[in-house]
């Protein structure tokens, strides 16, 4: 499946800017929401073919949110990228356990991202 549409999620808006414009300068359509919450009301009324997940957030953090959209069968299908300052491999792993399908640091590398987005 081509990704054309990318939901970033992250409570930094200089992280959200950083991220969009990057992708959209790559011709991907792109929407940004600031916590778990908002993400779940804009995947509701329309999914994205992509989720960039900050790990770091108040509410519901990136982890227990990759965990809940995997499960919903619903969401279920929408590979996630997990990006994140937290550096462990355990953390790494945790989140690929989580049902992510990939995990990068920030701050995020424009190649690598892109390389992981095509990979998929």
């Amino acid at each position: 499946m081509a990704i054309k549409s990318i939901l970033i999620v992250d409570d930094s808006r200089t992280e959200l800017m950083y991220l969009a414009e990057m992708l959209m300068r790559r011709g991907y359509s792109v929407k940004t929401a600031n916590n778990a919450e908002d993400a779940l009301r804009l995947i509701a009324g329309e999914r994205p073919d992509l989720l960039l997940l900050d790990v770091v957030m108040p509410g519901l953090n990136g982890f227990q949110l990759t965990r809940q959209l995997t499960k919903n069968p619903e969401s279920s299908e929408i590979p996630i990228i997990l990006c994140t300052s937290k550096n462990q491999e355990a953390d790494r792993i945790w989140g690929l356990r989580q049902g992510a399908k990939d995990y990068i640091l920030k701050p995020v590398n424009e190649n690598i991202l892109l390389s992981k987005i095509k990979a998929l």
